[in-house]
């Protein structure tokens, strides 16, 4: 079987985001990036895979359970790539996409903005070979939630991390 692998013309595994990427002054956080979602591509999921999902998590968020930036659950099967700024508030995600409400507290891509001084955040962008056609899940899912069904229902998943730092 071939492996599962997700990829970003933005940046590479392991490099920094760009300040595109950075959530914007609107948001109210501090950064003034332009929040444009990154261009993501992948392999063909493996058999047995009836959607899809991509989350972006920073696990280094001073919270004590992490920031979620972004939750895009029951994509189809067949889509390869997301192109830059799909799912920046008002882009084109895919027909029966749902999007949660990120930690920002809209639905969509919310890019990093970690605390000033403070060590690099690893944001990792993972895509879900989801068993299911479709989660059981609404726009107000919560995202702790929506992270519950895809652990338990996925068959593979690949992971991109991107760091961040200001």
């Amino acid at each position: 079987m071939a492996e599962f692998i997700l990829s970003s013309s933005a940046f590479a595994d392991g490099e920094y985001l760009a300040l595109e990427q950075v959530v914007n002054e609107e948001v109210g956080f501090g950064c003034a990036g332009g929040n444009v979602s990154p261009q993501l591509s992948w392999t063909d999921p493996p058999a047995g895979t009836k959607s899809l999902a991509l989350t972006v998590f920073d696990p280094d968020a001073p919270t004590g359970s992490g920031f979620w930036h972004w939750l895009a659950l029951n994509l189809p099967t067949d889509l390869r790539e997301l192109p830059a700024g799909a799912g920046t508030p008002g882009g084109a995600m895919p027909e029966g996409c749902v999007q949660a409400r990120n930690d920002f507290g809209f639905a969509g891509y919310g890019g990093p903005c970690p605390p000033q001084g403070d060590h690099p955040h690893r944001y990792l962008f993972t895509l879900y070979a989801v068993s299911e056609e479709a989660l059981p899940v609404t726009g107000e899912t919560p995202c702790a939630v929506m992270g519950f069904q895809l652990n338990f229902n996925h068959v593979a998943k690949a992971t991109l991390m991107g760091l961040y730092k200001r």
